[in-house]
């Protein structure tokens, strides 16, 4: 399993709001390995696009235009469509590669805008999926809360926030179309693609709650799920 994250800030990518990017690279790589894969941290330049067109999951915790190559680009897109690779994105994964089109498909949605920084309660929509069978019906979470645009209409959405959570007099407050969905899988070809918004904070790597929570992604993603 390849792990992206933007550790290091690219010249258009504002990792430094994201001072838990070691520590989740850390914990994605413990996850690969319950899952007996071979995780590999490493920025963009360092992956080959021959490796990426072999297959197996990409996990992105970036931001930013993230430098992927046209070659880089292909072999990310023909791999998923084919089944060769799967995609398990964290947080700010959708507020990457504006400039890739096909991106924003690939994720899901496109990040746009988080007025709130809270502790809400969840609604966890589907509790039929790996990744929020642990869950009760509502999890209370603290984080930053993102708005989305172009939410795929396949996305298969397991977690929102629940109703009346959010002060809606903040600053560019609002509740797009697709409402405020935290988290959702769908398969693009056939290929497996999840994506969870959570994790800006670090308290939430040290929650067993959230890594099972991600791990039950990645196993959706492999379709080891039991």
């Amino acid at each position: 399993m390849y792990i992206v994250t933007d550790v290091a800030p690219y010249p258009d990518g504002p990792a430094g709001v994201h001072g838990v990017l070691p520590q989740a690279a850390t914990a994605l790589a413990e996850l690969a390995l319950l899952e007996s894969l071979e995780p590999r941290a490493a920025p963009v330049g360092a992956i080959a696009a021959e490796a990426l067109g072999a297959g197996g999951v990409l996990a992105l915790f970036t931001i930013g235009e993230t430098p992927w190559s046209p070659s880089q680009r292909a072999a990310i897109s023909d791999g998923v469509r084919s089944g060769r690779l799967g995609i398990l994105g964290v947080h700010a994964a959708t507020d990457a590669c504006r400039a890739w089109d096909d991106y924003g498909r690939l994720l899901g949605a496109r990040f746009d805008g988080h007025p709130w920084t809270a502790t809400f309660d969840i609604d966890v929509v589907d509790r039929d999926h790996p990744s929020t069978r642990h869950l009760g019906s509502v999890w209370q979470w603290h984080d930053e809360v993102y708005l989305f645009a172009d939410l795929r209409p396949d996305a298969r959405v397991l977690l929102r926030v629940a109703e009346g959570q959010l002060d809606m007099s903040v600053p560019g407050a609002r509740v797009p179309a697709c409402g405020l969905p935290l988290a959702w899988s769908f398969a693009e070809g056939e290929g497996r693609v999840f994506y969870s918004s959570l994790g800006h904070f670090p308290g939430a790597w040290e929650t067993p709650g959230y890594l099972r929570h991600l791990q039950g992604g990645l196993r959706w993603v492999l379709g080891t799920e039991p």
